[in-house]
């Protein structure tokens, strides 16, 4: 930590720069053994020959990294189990270290400002009790500028729709709540900052139709919001950033597919590593045993 260069963790690295050093200056096995803090017994050992279960999970994880560069260990760990894989986190980690694999860091630290209100008031304790809502913005490779609207379950972490057009309006926001509880029904209330969109009384109307009430976080407060905030990192992360989009429907369509693949195949550590669909399979299971 700090100015200092790194330490050698393992005997392999200690074994390489041992070879550099005498190689470079020309010491003795011994000299160079004392500088990097290598046993000289330890040096001299062979290293050990990994086994082809060894290598087809190092080959695994390699391959994960390039199918998920987003995604770090804990999720390798939760895929190779899913994949038959008997192996413990532990393994997966070390592995994942020898072979070089990391998730570059992206985030920026953004001053905390407004209310210091408890995070995530009014907690759900069950599916299709709290939607959260928020917006996105991206662009096309003609600078023209996309607009997402992102809805979220907050109990089961499932994106209910990620409406990608050039301009929302309150009409929009209607049109997506309508087509949401088509399917689903209605929720007991809905999340959402205080944006001309949400304040708009075509929102208000549909809300007061349907029963639901509305939940506004503070101005300048969007920790009140946790859990759609959250999901805004991920697709900005796992996403947006990593795509160039050429026009409205190309957005559209690969857009959609992410967040299939969100709720099929993302395990969530909040659910014990379980994919959104995944917990609400494990959910109703439960719900029924409890009736039963």
């Amino acid at each position: 930590e700090g100015a200092e260069p790194g330490k050698f963790l393992t005997p392999d690295s200690r074994r390489r720069a041992v070879g550099a050093l005498r190689e470079q200056f020309e010491v003795s096995e011994r000299r160079a053994c004392a500088v990097v803090g290598q046993p000289r017994s330890t040096q001299r050992l062979a290293a050990p020959v990994p086994t082809d279960d060894e290598l087809a999970l190092r080959a695994f994880l390699r391959d994960f990294s390039r199918q998920r560069p987003r995604w770090g260990w804990r999720r390798a760990a939760t895929a190779a189990r899913k994949a038959g894989w008997v192996v413990n986190k532990k393994r997966i980690h070390r592995l994942w270290c020898a072979e070089g694999l990391r998730v570059p860091y992206r985030k920026k630290k953004r001053p905390l400002r407004g209310i210091g209100v408890s995070v995530g008031a009014m907690c759900p304790i069950r599916p299709n009790v709290v939607w959260a809502m928020d917006f996105q913005f991206d662009q096309t490779s003609d600078g023209r500028m996309l607009k997402l609207l992102n809805v979220i379950d907050e109990y089961t972490r499932e994106c209910l729709a990620t409406d990608v057009e050039r301009s929302i309006d309150a009409d929009g926001v209607v049109a997506c709540l309508e087509r949401i509880a088509a399917e689903r029904g209605t929720p007991a209330y809905v999340r959402f900052d205080n944006g001309p969109e949400f304040i708009a009384y075509a929102v208000a109307d549909w809300c007061r139709f349907n029963g639901t009430q509305t939940v506004f976080i503070d101005p300048g407060s969007p920790w009140q919001n946790a859990w759609i905030e959250s999901f805004n990192g991920r697709l900005r992360d796992e996403h947006l950033n990593g795509q160039r989009f050429d026009s409205l429907l190309e957005a559209k369509v690969f857009t959609e597919d992410w967040r299939i693949d969100y709720n099929i195949n993302r395990p969530h550590s909040a659910h014990g590593w379980l994919t959104p669909v995944e917990f609400v399979e494990a959910w109703l299971t439960q719900q029924q045993l409890t009736l039963a």
